[in-house]
């Protein structure tokens, strides 16, 4: 059975960092395309960062350009999310997603609260 296990939120301050794992259970991540998203109280869900495990091209959203980083070990197993000056307006929840490209299935974890407040 394909799970995403995440972890590592929390409560943080205004330029702090945490990061943030997505484990893959039952499986690999080596033909996955995988991606954080976050949603914030009132506010539609989000995508914040992606990464191709196959090439290794990542990608961001221009709000968190230079603060965040997304990778993955190298056994292809926990995808991570590297969050460095974070600012409240980071607070949501953080979802990881994962796409097989393969298989053309789409598997969601079940969010990782990160609160950044003073």
């Amino acid at each position: 059975q394909v799970q995403l296990v995440e972890s590592g939120g929390g409560l943080v301050q205004p330029g702090g960092s945490l990061r943030l794992s997505c484990a893959a259970a039952g499986f690999r991540f080596s033909s996955y395309f995988v991606g954080w998203y976050r949603q914030a109280p009132g506010k539609e869900r989000e995508l914040v960062a992606t990464i191709t495990v196959t090439s290794g091209t990542t990608d961001y959203d221009q709000s968190v350009k230079g603060r965040f980083t997304i990778s993955i070990d190298n056994a292809e197993k926990t995808v991570y999310l590297q969050m460095n000056s974070l600012k409240p307006e980071d607070t949501a929840v953080y979802y990881c997603n994962a796409v097989d490209l393969v298989l053309a299935a789409n598997y969601w974890g079940q969010g990782t609260q990160v609160t950044v407040s003073s």
